[in-house]
């Protein structure tokens, strides 16, 4: 029998940070779209995190824009463990 939530296609959402004003959606979609997107990010090693209810919210900004204020915290911790996971340092926000 499936879950409730298997019958829903997945999503996905990209985001870019460059260490400038806030993260900006890249990308976005659902089901097969999704797939591609995840595809894609596994075959450049960019690293995962699966949050549903976050992707939801994200997915509501249009392509190319910045995140909203709200929604900074969240996505600091995301960013914070893709640094993490692939060895890298945070961008320096002071030009250091």
């Amino acid at each position: 029998m499936k879950r409730k939530d298997q019958d829903k296609p997945g999503i996905a959402v990209a985001l870019r940070y460059d260490g400038h004003g806030a993260p900006r959606v890249t990308a976005k979609g659902r089901g097969c779209v999704a797939e591609n997107i995840l595809e894609l990010a596994r075959a450049h090693d960019i690293p995962l995190q699966e949050d549903p209810a976050l992707a939801e919210l994200l997915a509501k900004v249009d392509l190319g824009d910045e995140i909203p204020r709200a929604l900074y915290h969240a996505v600091a911790e995301v960013i914070a463990f893709a640094y993490l996971l692939s060895g890298k340092a945070a961008p320096n926000r002071q030009g250091e």
